[in-house]
């Protein structure tokens, strides 16, 4: 349930963005047509974390300028990668030995972000990642037959969403932060421009 309606907030902030996007004046682009960004990001907050975060969300994406005669900004395509893993630990007081799940789960896919500059430094965007998810599953410690549960591991479609900002600091180096859906809900990093 807490899922669905921080999805439902999300969606309606990225929305509400996005129609400001459009609808505002924009100043000239720091991102442009044939630029080329690489992200690498650190999550905070996932659906896809049960129990205790092993490997935080981490992820690496890119951003190509594609378009620029979409209104007044840009639209970049490009590849999305996340990584997260995390460790369900059981007790339960008939049995003294400790035991549990461990969880890893992959999203990879494209991206598209559409990119309006409205203050000096300071790229703003909204974007989707449609791809593909992948979760694995390992038990750990000696499970009582009775309580072993079934496995949730598997392929299956990914998709995220997500508004954000890239602050530059010199022509090639920003800070970036971005609210969504996607390996995490909010991902800080830094962009390289190549």
């Amino acid at each position: 349930m807490r899922a669905k309606m921080m999805k439902t907030l999300i969606g309606a902030i990225a929305a509400l963005l996005l129609v400001g996007m459009v609808s505002m004046e924009a100043k000239s682009q720091l991102f442009s047509v044939g630029q080329k960004d690489v992200n690498l990001g650190i999550g905070f907050g996932s659906y896809y974390i049960l129990g205790k975060t092993v490997i935080p969300p981490i992820s690496v994406s890119l951003d190509y300028g594609f378009k620029d005669d979409i209104g007044p900004g840009v639209l970049s395509i490009g590849g999305y990668f996340g990584f997260t893993s995390s460790k369900y630990k059981m007790t339960y007081y008939l049995y003294n030995d400790n035991y549990g799940r461990k969880y890893t789960e992959i999203m990879a896919g494209a991206r598209s972000t559409y990119h309006v500059e409205f203050i000096d430094n300071l790229d703003t965007y909204a974007g989707i990642i449609l791809g593909l998810r992948i979760r694995t599953e390992s038990n750990y410690g000696e499970w009582p037959s009775a309580y072993e549960p079934a496995s949730d591991a598997g392929l299956f479609p990914g998709y995220g969403f997500f508004v954000g900002g890239k602050y530059y600091f010199q022509d090639n180096l920003a800070v970036f932060c971005e609210l969504g859906y996607s390996i995490a809900y909010l991902n800080l990093g830094v962009t390289f421009k190549l």
